[in-house]
């Protein structure tokens, strides 16, 4: 049996079950000739294909297991970026909102908006009357980024509410995405 070191790109492609019949737009690289300190256009296309296909069912595993413990009052990892615990980008923050760089980007510009508090606001299912002055301050700091970000004339919020929805982080959110043509329908 052939050892990894030496299957090539192409023939890993071949022998995966997810990409049979998948036809590429562009040819893949060569291995030899991959610098992967600033990874071609065709890598990084790659890459995305191949995370966002075997990421799938993983996704919808951890939306299901986080809304098992989603209204326990425990910290998210919002929660603690917002204490600073844990390391973001942050690119507006204001007395009532954080927006952060998401790490896991679907876009060029893909930015998060959180609340600084979450007052039960797990998700926009929960929302009640008393939430609304923060819900509109959400969707305005989402128009700010956008024009900080430069993408002001294109972009998308979305969220995701529930394990339906994969919302995997039980702390209300905005996904502010941009940055290139957005395709319709979503999902």
């Amino acid at each position: 049996m052939a050892s990894t070191a030496a299957l090539t790109t192409s023939s890993l492609l071949r022998r995966s079950r997810a990409l049979r019949g998948h036809v590429f737009p562009k040819p893949l690289p060569n291995p030899s000739s991959i610098n992967l300190a600033r990874p071609s256009p065709a890598l990084l296309r790659l890459r995305r294909f191949m995370c966002r296909n075997a990421a799938s069912g993983n996704e919808e595993a951890a939306a299901k297991a986080a809304a098992e413990i989603a209204d326990t009052g425990a910290p998210t990892i919002f929660d603690k970026i917002i204490a600073k615990e844990i390391p973001s980008t942050i690119v507006y923050e204001d007395d009532k909102v954080l927006a952060f760089r998401d790490v896991n980007p679907q876009a060029p510009v893909h930015i998060l908006v959180i609340p600084k508090i979450r007052d039960g606001l797990t998700q926009l299912g929960k929302a009640e009357p008393r939430h609304a002055e923060v819900l509109g301050h959400l969707l305005f700091a989402a128009k700010l980024v956008a024009e900080r970000e430069g993408i002001v004339d294109g972009f998308r919020v979305v969220i995701n509410n529930g394990p339906e929805a994969c919302q995997s982080v039980y702390h209300l959110h905005l996904h502010v995405l941009g940055g290139r043509q957005l395709k319709w329908p979503p999902g």
